[in-house]
């Protein structure tokens, strides 16, 4: 039988569950601080001048000048839909309905440059599996362990220059791998198809003034650690920070079909994160991308020649608000709507929108819990349901427990 077969008694229990676990919270919480310390944080190392904070204080670990860190993901995420597929469709990374899972279990081990440093991001678990799908068969076995990998260089009198060389997380988007480092537990639609998850070559980083910080990287493409051709990829980035609110700008560009130079994908990333007051924080993010298919043919005399093909391209608008209610627990509602017109990056033509709030409660320093219902919603009959029927609609209901630790300095 359907673990949500009967969906009337399911949501009457879990609106019961989730009244007492919000009472309990509400009784045991004390008042939250005037300081803007929940504010999404923006992947490590990147062109931001003051990143936001983690949302929650961790335990920290530093031996000598090794800094560790690490996090522990998992969650239940019920499907009422009962898909046999066994994935709840368009999601990152909680993608197995109906069983408990493993999102991620990470240790990090980094040192900040001074002049020389390094990061190393190790671990397993479907989100890993996720980050390296792109990634050629025959090297997915030491690969998929690997989150980031690069050594950083800021020289002494480089007036704040900063080089990072290796596989690094990319600069676009409002949310990141890390749930802890994110408002809602569930990935948004934009973070899981609109941009990508990481990118290795070169990257740097320049304060050009007080607010504004300027960055140029030269890369293999999208999730590449071994390029799927001979060209590169150009990253340009900047990052405005104000005391009320920071904005960031990433275009990148480069071929990225497999095998051939021709045909450029383009994206252009920018978000905007307000940050008024400690209790009430809120991002909105636009991304604009378009791919330029390349054709093979088969010559006679052997070989392939590669031309032009059609355009594919996408595009979405993600908001969310943060509100603080007290030092343990917040709410966060997300709204984004996704267009797909040609399928090139969900794989069908469609139109999206997506509606998520999802309840904090951070029970200890260095665990948190998370309560969160989505609806996806699409204009073509999209999503799997049970066997063999298909909806225009899913939704599904998560509870996620995350654990870490981060370092002493």
């Amino acid at each position: 039988m359907p673990i949500f077969q009967n969906k009337t008694a399911f949501v009457r229990t879990t609106a019961s569950v989730l009244f007492s676990i919000c009472a309990a919270a509400a009784a045991q919480s004390t008042p939250a601080s005037s300081s803007a310390t929940d504010a999404p944080a923006k992947p490590a190392d990147t062109t931001a001048a003051a990143p936001a904070p983690a949302p929650a204080a961790a335990p920290t670990w530093s031996v000598g000048p090794i800094d560790f860190s690490g996090v522990v993901d998992g969650y239940f995420t019920g499907n009422f839909n009962n898909p046999t597929n066994g994935t709840n469709q368009l999601y990152n990374f909680n993608l197995q309905p109906n069983q408990f899972s493993l999102n991620m279990a990470k240790v990090t081990l980094s040192h900040s440059a001074d002049p020389i440093g390094y990061q190393l991001d190790l671990g397993f678990g479907k989100a890993f599996d996720l980050i390296h799908a792109s990634e050629p068969s025959g090297s997915s076995g030491y690969l998929r362990n690997i989150e980031q990998a690069y050594v950083s260089w800021k020289p002494t009198k480089g007036k704040g220059f900063e080089a990072d060389f290796g596989q690094f997380t990319t600069s676009a988007g409002a949310e990141v791998i890390e749930t802890m480092n994110n408002w809602n537990y569930s990935r948004s639609i934009l973070f899981a198809w609109a941009i990508p998850y990481y990118h290795t070559g070169l990257r740097t980083s320049m304060p050009l003034t007080k607010t504004f910080t300027g960055g140029v990287q030269v890369v293999n493409g999208w999730n590449n650690t071994e390029d799927n051709n001979t060209g590169k990829t150009i990253g340009l980035t900047g990052a405005l920070t104000k005391p009320k609110y920071t904005w960031n700008l990433n275009y990148y560009t480069g071929p990225e079909n497999a095998g051939t130079n021709v045909g450029f994908r383009n994206l252009i990333d920018t978000t905007l994160l307000l940050t008024p007051s400690g209790k009430f924080n809120m991002y909105l993010n636009y991304d604009y991308g378009q791919n330029r298919n390349a054709v093979a043919t088969e010559n006679p005399s052997g070989g392939t020649t590669y031309t032009k093909g059609s355009l594919g391209h996408w595009q979405g608008v993600a908001v969310a608000a943060h509100f603080q209610a007290s030092a343990k627990s917040a709410i966060t509602p997300r709204f984004e709507y996704f267009v797909d017109p040609q399928g090139f990056s969900t794989g069908t033509a469609q139109k999206l929108n997506e509606f998520t709030i999802t309840y904090e409660y951070k029970w200890v320093e260095g665990l948190l819990a998370r309560i969160e219902y989505r609806n996806d919603h699409s204009n073509v009959a999209f999503f799997q349901k049970n066997a063999t029927g298909t909806s225009q609609n899913q939704s599904t209901l998560t509870l996620g427990m995350v654990a870490f630790f981060g370092p002493k300095r």
